[in-house]
């Protein structure tokens, strides 16, 4: 079977771009890329060689573009629209599955108009616009905050879950600024980080690219010693060392922290569409598996309060939430679907 993923322009839907490959591949089937030249996809994908073909089309995000921003954003959309329609007929693309983002619209368009099945994951709480938009016409929607979803686990990597391990107690602090920067949580690190030392807690601090001069002088000002990353891609070595992770609530890294077992206090980003990542967070927050708090004055506290908290409880019920295979069992149901062996 030839399968292409469609989807990006953020880590969250790239890292569950990364998971069905890893299954795709692990069955056998092969499978293309079609992303885009804005975002993150190129950094994620352009050297995957486990892609037989990958391809990066001008595409460019709609939602909160002004009127001839918006206009510009649809044309690019359309005409990698025709680009994509060329390139599933070529590559004879049997099945094509969107993971979101804006980098999905040509390709899913594309097979929608082609007749060539298609299916969706949808990673938030709260449903994206293209998802939205193209879910009736869908032939399966995945997503683990449906119940009415065929396959309800995330599709986390295994490397989550072979390195996941109850905590005990708080030896090490994880703060997750993000591939740019959350000046928020960056901020909310070089506060705290000292008080977190004097407790004998070990501070690591991923802060991003574009904030990493500041918050580097920040902490040798104070002369506080962290284990600061500017970006790394050895974070599943960080978060298996952690006890508590500081981050925004992405869907993927939410689930990747829970696959792995790790408490968290989620700053949702205030800005993000929908609202859906305080919407996110609040699915494990209602189960008291997680903390969550909106950005605010006198944050400091919230996160110094949860130092003194026990939480082996809430790591032992996130290792039971999540299960390994996710990604597995989404390909395992195309191809039933498929009517593929």
């Amino acid at each position: 079977m030839k399968i292409a993923l469609t989807g990006g322009g953020t880590g969250g839907h790239l890292a569950i771009a990364a998971a069905l490959l890893e299954a795709l591949k692990a069955k056998g089937h092969e499978a293309i890329y079609i992303g885009s030249t804005s975002g993150q996809d190129r950094s994620w994908f352009a050297e995957e060689e486990r892609f037989e073909k990958r391809f990066f089309l001008e595409t460019s995000g709609v939602v909160n573009r002004r009127c001839f921003g918006k206009v510009w954003a649809l044309w690019k959309i359309f005409r990698a629209v025709i680009k994509s329609r060329k390139i599933l007929k070529e590559e004879q693309v049997e099945a094509v599955i969107a993971v979101g983002g804006y980098s999905a619209a040509a390709a899913t368009f594309a097979a929608y108009t082609q007749h060539i099945p298609f299916y969706i994951h949808e990673q938030n709480a709260v449903m994206g616009r293209l998802n939205t938009m193209m879910k009736p016409y869908a032939r399966t929607f995945y997503s683990s905050y449906d119940a009415a979803s065929a396959v309800k686990d995330y599709p986390v990597r295994d490397l989550f879950f072979k390195t996941a391990h109850p905590r005990k107690e708080i030896k090490t602090i994880l703060f997750l600024g993000g591939s740019q920067g959350a000046r928020f949580i960056n901020n909310l690190a070089i506060e705290t980080a000292s008080v977190c030392i004097a407790k004998g807690i070990k501070v690591i601090h991923q802060c991003g690219e574009n904030d990493f001069e500041r918050v580097k002088e920040a902490y040798r000002s104070q002369k506080t010693e962290v284990e600061l990353y500017a970006f790394t891609k050895e974070m599943p070595k960080l978060i298996e060392e952690a006890d508590l992770a500081v981050s925004r609530a992405g869907a993927s890294t939410l689930w990747e922290l829970t696959a792995n077992g790790l408490p968290a206090l989620f700053v949702p980003y205030p800005y993000a569409a929908g609202d859906h990542q305080f919407y996110n967070a609040k699915y494990l927050a209602d189960k008291d598996l997680a903390w969550v708090y909106r950005e605010g004055d006198g944050y400091a506290g919230n996160l110094l309060s949860i130092l003194e908290q026990d939480i082996s409880s809430k790591s032992e019920a996130l290792l039971a939430l999540s299960h390994e295979g996710g990604a597995r069992a989404i390909i395992e149901d195309i191809e039933k679907d498929l009517d593929v062996s």
